[in-house]
């Protein structure tokens, strides 16, 4: 990574004598986050007068500000009031602007809490909230009402009571790590925490949703790499909103990821003034894929606290799908969803394709508006389900198959017999072998 001399101006305002080194420490990024307004306009030249100032202060007094240096550098400072980097991170007057819609907690994580840390809404998967800490507080965040909480990592004991929850919670194959962010953990509290998990005989994949590489990039170290390849497998989770966002150093903390072989998805908010645009949309899916990253979700934002100025309709996330299905590749549309307030989970939302349908006869639209239809079949005969899976003559063997039935020359060839060779039961060269071992032992 080059050494910018926007990022070094910046660097030596908050530590005279600074290199590339400290930089990109993780560390020194998070001792040295922006935390107030005055900070803000000291190290970007921006200034606000006094009356915006006032009302941005009361803004943070309930929604705190904390930005890493790095990504204030990518501020565009000639053109902030449009930047979509400074909209998600510095925070604006309109917060406080509530709708009596919005709700502290709109997606009802607290009440589907069964033990602490824990929210149980999908039959076969849990959320882990296994730290209260950023490494950024973004200005959208759904949880805004733990953001200025007391920054803490919980205590193994604290976690163990979640750890404890999915133990004895058979039908749990996914878990879930997030907070806060969990790479905001230290490095031995990270292996700890995914070796219980791991440990747990009915849990098959472990997720990670983090932004860290989208504000604080130099967190993936080849030492957190290295703990992380002993889990797989595991599933990490990004959080790119814009493409100004893919910077060469998040490339580079991706493509560590990557070429670890661990999967990536990414998941966007929807948000007004920064991505609401086809094009843009467009471009950051197209710049994810280039990194090797899945475009996953793209949400619709939440009913939380402070928002509304974010929000868009959702005629405006339809737009934008439009202008994905059909003139992209498919793996690098995402599912638009809303979730559900009250804690209803995921709804996903598409444009519509189906224009009518009868008993044998379903007309489609495509992406181009081209109409077309689509045949039922005459012969179809359905068949009823008892649900009596057990005694069922179809194909419902899900055990996974096995080789070990091979013989002879197909049982060299398969991965699962280690041996080298096979040998006839009566060879005389491994018989009179075998009588000398014997003869050598008896000495």
């Amino acid at each position: 990574m080059i050494y910018t001399s926007n990022q070094e101006k910046i660097a030596q305002k908050l530590d005279k004598g600074s290199e590339i080194s400290s930089w990109k420490d993780w560390k020194w990024q998070l001792k040295h986050l922006v935390r107030t307004v005055e900070q803000f306009e000291n190290l970007t030249g921006i200034k606000f007068d006094e009356e915006e100032k006032h009302g941005l202060e009361e803004t943070f007094s309930k929604f705190p500000l904390s930005i890493t240096p790095y990504y204030l550098s990518l501020i565009n400072k000639k053109n902030y009031r449009n930047d979509p980097v400074f909209k998600q991170a510095f925070g604006s007057v309109h917060e406080l602007q509530t709708d009596a819609s919005e709700l502290s907690d709109p997606l009802s994580e607290d009440q589907d809490s069964p033990v602490e840390g824990i929210t149980h809404r999908y039959p076969d998967r849990v959320l882990f909230h296994v730290s209260n800490i950023c490494a950024m507080y973004c200005r959208h965040c759904t949880r805004k009402r733990k953001v200025g909480d007391v920054d803490y990592v919980p205590s193994k004991d604290q976690l163990r009571k979640g750890i404890e929850y999915i133990k004895n919670t058979p039908q749990v194959r996914d878990v879930l790590l997030s907070g806060g962010d969990p790479f905001m953990l230290p490095d031995s509290m990270i292996d700890w925490l995914l070796s219980e998990i791991q440990a747990i005989p009915h849990v098959e994949v472990i997720r990670i949703g983090t932004r860290v590489p989208v504000v604080l990039p130099y967190r993936i170290t080849d030492d957190l790499i290295a703990i992380l390849k002993k889990y797989q497998p595991l599933w990490i989770n990004t959080h790119f909103n814009h493409p100004r966002e893919l910077s060469a150093s998040a490339s580079e903390a991706i493509t560590m990821l990557a070429d670890a072989g661990f999967p990536l998805g990414n998941q966007s908010v929807l948000l007004a003034d920064v991505n609401d645009c086809p094009r843009i949309m467009k471009s950051l899916v197209h710049k994810l894929v280039k990194n090797r990253i899945r475009p996953y979700y793209l949400y619709q934002c939440d009913l939380s606290e402070g928002l509304a100025h974010f929000r868009t309709p959702i005629g405006k996330g339809i737009e934008i799908m439009e202008s994905l299905i059909g003139h992209t590749s498919g793996f690098a549309r995402p599912t638009y969803v809303i979730d559900a307030p009250g804690g209803g989970g995921k709804i996903p939302v598409m444009p519509n394709y189906i224009i009518s349908w009868s008993t044998n006869k379903v007309v489609l639209r495509n992406y181009e508006g081209v109409i077309t239809t689509y045949k039922e079949p005459d012969s179809y005969e359905r068949r009823m389900c008892d649900r009596n899976c057990n005694n069922c003559d179809l194909e419902l063997d899900l055990r996974e198959a096995d080789e070990s039935d091979s013989i002879g020359i197909e049982k060299l060839l398969s991965d699962s017999y280690d041996n080298i060779s096979l040998v006839p039961e009566d060879n005389e060269r491994l018989l009179r072998r075998n009588e000398e071992e014997d003869e050598e032992k008896g000495a």
